[in-house]
């Protein structure tokens, strides 16, 4: 298998921040447009460049993202944004090559069965229709970005194959993908997994960009990042708060949280272009909009070198 060198210390890294679609999407109560779009520029405010705000899926089956279009017209780009959505079919494509996108991610599972549970189709049929996904946004200037759901283990099937993500990353390259994200939907993924399926990958699909998008449904998202970064991968998803998960996945919480995420890189020497006091402040809104508290760290607690006032602080007895 092959190996990259790891990340050296200073260099960017990419945080594409995803709450907007794959957090919001989970929420049962309507998030109005005009609090989404809110939610969305205080992100970019805070310094984040890469955004997935939305999904083009049918309006049946994820009402909280019906208002895709009206979303999207409505956010701050700041200057150097790049701004994506998800969308599971032709018929998503379609609406999605008429609005103000870089780019759109698609995704099939790497398990059978998890695929038909989520798209009602095998594997090789979800790539085979992608066919005519890339060959719309092509014509509409918009790029395709390839994603793997269950890249790390299937609740249904248990271990995924290194090979098996290797096969369906290839494919995507062939399609026309220049990066490929390796989704973590339940929150199976760990450090030897990981290394694995970036190893098969760059030994099947040489110079395709491999993204990581991990859960943390077992606590182990960060850990995972890490090993990322000693692959040499530089592009990894989060969510704002923490929040997130798959409704097709039994027991899948939320993503990596964008400010935990962004603590860790900025703490370990790495350059993210995120302003961490903004960044809580954003997560602090879409706490408040969501009306319950958020599963991020660094949202409680704040940066390592924040002050407290002595005075304000009780003092021990005794």
């Amino acid at each position: 298998m092959s190996s990259t060198a790891p990340v050296p210390e200073g260099r960017p890294i990419t945080v594409c921040e995803v709450g907007p679609r794959d957090g919001f999407q989970n929420e049962k109560t309507f998030i109005p447009t005009e609090k989404k779009i809110e939610i969305a520029n205080a992100l970019f405010a805070s310094g984040l460049r890469h955004m997935q705000v939305t999904s083009f899926v049918s309006p049946r089956a994820v009402p909280q993202l019906a208002d895709a279009e009206d979303v999207l017209a409505g956010i701050d780009r700041p200057d150097g944004a790049w701004v994506t959505a998800l969308v599971p079919n032709l018929r998503g494509a379609e609406r999605a090559a008429n609005c103000a996108l870089d780019a759109v991610h698609t995704v099939v599972s790497a398990s059978e069965t998890h695929n038909l549970k989520n798209v009602n189709r095998p594997i090789d049929q979800s790539l085979t229709e992608f066919e005519a996904v890339f060959d719309r946004l092509k014509t509409a200037g918009i790029a395709v970005e390839g994603g793997i759901a269950t890249a790390f283990g299937c609740p249904f099937e248990g271990v995924v194959p290194a090979e098996q993500v290797a096969r369906i990353a290839r494919r995507y390259q062939e399609l026309g993908a220049e990066s490929v994200s390796l989704g973590d939907t339940t929150g199976m993924a760990t450090p030897l997994t990981v290394r694995a399926a970036v190893r098969a990958i760059r030994d099947a699909a040489p110079g395709l960009d491999i993204h990581l998008h991990f859960h943390n449904t077992r606590g182990v998202g960060l850990a995972c990042v890490m090993t990322g970064l000693a692959e040499g991968v530089t592009h990894y998803d989060a969510a704002v708060g923490g929040l997130g998960g798959c409704p097709f996945a039994a027991g899948a919480t939320g993503n990596i949280c964008t400010e935990d995420l962004v603590y860790l890189l900025q703490e370990s020497g790495y350059a993210t272009g995120v302003d961490l006091d903004r960044l809580i402040d954003a997560a602090l809104l879409a706490q408040s909009v969501i009306g319950r508290e958020l599963p991020g760290q660094v949202i409680k607690s704040g940066p390592r070198l924040k002050r407290h006032d002595p005075e304000l602080t009780t003092t021990a007895a005794g």
